[in-house]
């Protein structure tokens, strides 16, 4: 790396900061943000598209972080996971994948199970329902008769009661085509944590492993939804429960020799159901199933760690984004930091890069542990503070030439729906501008500010 200094260029990307004309729910609108105010008024501003065909969606598909992220990295339009899987799906390739084959026909013919599992809804975040249809679809061709779905529900990117419709739309999938049972069900805040919270995966890895276990079981998902809402307690945060036969027998468990479909194709909320059932090195909870025992397959490239597991194969690989913003920095011989809180920390460093793990040359990365509270409109400042007052003395010290951060309080505060919460998570983020662009100014270098979608603008 060059010791050139150079003007410092800072891209600040506001997370679920959105545009509206509407003033009813639009945290963005209410709340005061005298130093944001002024900047649209004295810079010019131009307002982004963040949503399907302009971000590499299906047209109507909203967007999400992760594409946001990938998008604003590669500088150009990159087509998603989900309008990859929906492309082979309508070509048909989709049930000629090898890995998906293997896995099913592996089940098949050693008799034993085949599980799917992920998130259960047509959210297009994380997954999308059709995808695990079309996997019903192929056990059904390739004559599988044990078949079983493991659903997590979702009640972030889809309605907070809208599973039960997922759940009546699955089952009646299910007696038309003639296979498949559901056998657990739990809400992602247990499933799909990505925040090393290891008590709350350890609950959901029982439910899929555990003849003993101590949760909730039931004999019908349906029910035990609608006795979780009537007891205010919505899909994010469905407590796993096993499904029972009449003699209380769970309806399937995870065991050796079985196959295991992991069919969310975002990988990180993926991650730490993966590890606990597939790395024999997992020590965070205690294992009840030995870990490689299972034929398991990821819908996409979850982690290049995992690609040394024992019998752990991939639907679809990653595509290759080349001359991403970090790359041509890196090229260039410059210095670069990626910043952000834990819960937006993969954005600034995974997806920003197209999916690569790796720090490119001369790229640092920072990561402010997130609070640890259960939902964040307890916190709406989250560890915004914190990442402030870091960054402020990294830019004081004229170390790099580019700074990427990200700013997590609206998105996820947003997605509490406490509305009050979110005004001050705006506001929050407002303070810390008004604390860091002068700053790079002051050093004769730029801002950019950006979101990658929008969220607290429409509560």
């Amino acid at each position: 790396m060059t010791d050139q200094k150079y003007r410092p260029l800072a891209l600040f990307v506001l997370d679920g900061w959105g545009l509206s004309a509407e003033t009813e729910g639009n945290a963005v609108k209410a709340a005061h943000t005298p130093y944001l105010d002024k900047l649209f008024t004295e810079w010019k501003s131009s307002r982004i598209y963040t949503s399907g065909l302009d971000v590499g969606l299906p047209a109507g598909q909203m967007g999400n972080s992760e594409v946001g992220h990938t998008n604003i990295g590669a500088g150009r339009v990159v087509y998603q996971d989900l309008m990859r899987i929906n492309l082979a799906i309508t070509d048909k390739s989709f049930y000629e994948n090898e890995a998906l084959r293997s896995a099913m026909i592996a089940a098949r013919d050693r008799g034993t199970a085949l599980h799917l599992a992920g998130l259960l809804s047509d959210g297009g975040v994380h997954s999308h329902i059709n995808h695990l249809y079309a996997l019903l679809e192929m056990a059904k061709l390739l004559g599988l008769e044990k078949v079983y779905i493991h659903a997590f529900y979702d009640g972030r990117d889809t309605p907070p009661e809208s599973g039960l419709g997922y759940t009546e739309e699955l089952e009646s999938f299910i007696k038309k085509i003639g296979i498949g049972q559901i056998a657990s069900v739990s809400g992602r805040y247990y499933a799909m944590d990505r925040d090393k919270r290891w008590d709350r995966v350890a609950i959901a890895y029982r439910a899929l492993t555990d003849v003993d276990y101590d949760g909730p079981r039931r004999q019908s998902a349906g029910e035990y939804i609608k006795e979780s809402y009537a007891n205010a307690v919505t899909d994010e945060f469905l407590i796993p429960a096993q499904i029972v036969d009449a003699e209380g027998r769970p309806i399937a468990l995870l065991e050796p020799g079985d196959s295991f479909i992991f069919f969310n194709f975002r990988p990180d909320r993926a991650r730490e159901l993966t590890r606990a059932l597939m790395d024999v090195n997992f020590s965070e909870f205690e294992s009840l199933l030995a870990a490689g025992q299972l034929d398991f397959v990821c819908m996409t490239e979850y982690d290049s760690e995992f690609n040394s597991f024992k019998n752990l194969s991939i639907a679809f690989e990653a595509e290759d984004v080349t001359d991403s913003l970090g790359e041509v920095f890196s090229r260039a011989g410059r210095k670069q930091l990626r910043a952000a809180e834990t819960e937006k920390y993969a954005h600034v460093t995974f997806f920003f890069n197209g999916g690569r793990e790796e720090n490119f040359p001369g790229e640092d990365r920072l990561m402010i542990p997130s609070p640890k509270v259960a939902t964040y409109d307890l916190q709406p400042e989250m560890s915004a503070p914190e990442l402030t007052a870091t960054l402020a003395g990294l830019i004081a010290e004229d170390k790099y030439d580019l700074y990427v951060v990200n700013y997590a309080n609206c998105d996820m505060v947003g997605h509490s729906g406490i509305f009050s919460a979110a005004v001050a998570a705006v506001e929050t983020v407002d303070k810390a501008m008004a604390e860091l662009i002068p700053m790079i100014l002051e050093r004769g270098g730029a801002a950019l500010i950006t979101a990658d979608h929008g969220n607290a603008e429409a509560m």
